[in-house]
């Protein structure tokens, strides 16, 4: 492969496993308090959540690109902490990520800890364990299955976005050129031997995140 495919293959992997590490941090909470609210918010916030799995990409990528510009809130909130403009950089493409992958980690997150049950939690509560006690002893250990699934969601969604990261990141060789854009740009020059090695390469890897994904349910059940 050519210098640039290893590029956008670096870039690419790298973009995934800071999204990935960002999406645990972030969608942890936020399906915690799905999975365990009463609250009549529940049901606007999981649908803002899930936006993005309806949403064309392009449409959240507008909107992003607008949201960041220089007359957008994030764009003028940026300007003002001295960090410039998101648009057309690798930060850009982490925040927009994040957002565009939110319920391929939330979702699972949120499967896990419901059908965790009460009957832990009041066991934890008899033993005077307190929230957060309950929460890291009791609710983590036993949601790891969904964290698994999680993050291999969440990391495989990142790595296959094309429509969000080109809106947002453009075509920048080295800053924000990822996989799929580097593919795209192979066929645009009727390269395709180099767009069989990458696109194959994609192929491979989503095999591999449904067969590992397959495998850790089918050991779900079993147990």
């Amino acid at each position: 492969m050519h210098p640039t495919d290893w590029s956008a293959v670096r870039l690419t992997l790298e973009l995934a496993t800071i999204v990935t590490a960002l999406l645990l941090l972030i969608g942890t909470p936020v399906a915690w308090w799905l999975a365990r609210t009463p609250s009549r918010l529940k049901g606007v916030i999981g649908a803002v959540v899930a936006l993005p799995l309806v949403l064309p990409p392009t449409v959240l990528g507008f909107y992003m690109l607008v949201a960041m510009g220089p007359r957008g809130p994030i764009g003028r909130l940026t300007e003002s902490l001295g960090l410039g403009l998101l648009p057309f950089t690798f930060s850009g493409l982490v925040v927009t990520s994040v957002i565009y992958s939110m319920p391929f980690v939330v979702q699972p997150l949120q499967n896990a800890f419901t059908a965790i049950g009460q009957r832990p939690f009041e066991a934890a509560a008899t033993l005077r364990a307190g929230p957060w006690d309950t929460f890291f002893t009791v609710a983590i250990p036993l949601a790891r299955p969904g964290f698994i699934s999680a993050a291999i969601l969440g990391f495989a969604h990142t790595v296959g976005e094309f429509g969000v990261v080109l809106m947002i990141g453009g075509n920048i060789p080295g800053k924000t050129r990822v996989v799929s854009v580097q593919i795209y740009d192979h066929v645009e020059a009727m390269e395709y031997t180099q767009a069989h090695w990458l696109a194959g390469g994609m192929v491979l890897f989503a095999f591999l995140v449904l067969f590992a994904l397959y495998t850790l349910e089918s050991g779900r059940r079993e147990t």
